[in-house]
């Protein structure tokens, strides 16, 4: 009998894993566990068009925000869709709902990503995330 601790998880599956641990380290105002998400090299862009380079620079562009423009913001994470590209690369779609309590985007916000997860030994990181909010008519 093969138990479900035997069975690799699906694309679906590390996907939501993947947001699941990003959408906590927001809510936590947590930049280090943001940042630990991303593979060393990995890049970010982010809904206002700038570039982050590294862990340690999506670590300290997230610790910057949680501590102002973002400070006790909650930001609701969903999938749209994971697509793997090979078994160690997966391309993902996601929107975080954002609700800001001041700041630049005071009110509630929607962004869409899209990120690349690649496996990195026994887990899964991503290389690269673009993120554009999405404007309200």
């Amino acid at each position: 009998m093969i138990s479900t601790t035997d069975i690799a998880p699906s694309t679906e599956e590390i996907a939501r894993r993947v947001l699941t641990r990003l959408e906590s380290a927001w809510n936590d105002g947590d930049g280090p566990a943001f940042g630990s998400a991303y593979a060393e090299d990995a890049a970010f862009v982010t809904i206002r068009g700038e570039h982050l380079d590294g862990r340690a620079g999506i670590t300290a562009g997230h610790a910057g925000i949680f501590a102002t423009i973002y400070a006790g913001s909650t930001n609701r994470m969903d999938l749209i869709a994971a697509r793997p590209i090979t078994p160690d690369v997966i391309v993902m779609n996601s929107t975080g709902t954002l609700t800001a309590p001041h700041g630049p985007l005071q009110g509630t916000h929607t962004a869409m990503s899209t990120s690349v997860l690649v496996r990195a030994g026994g887990e899964w990181l991503i290389a690269a995330t673009h993120n554009t909010l999405i404007q309200r008519s």
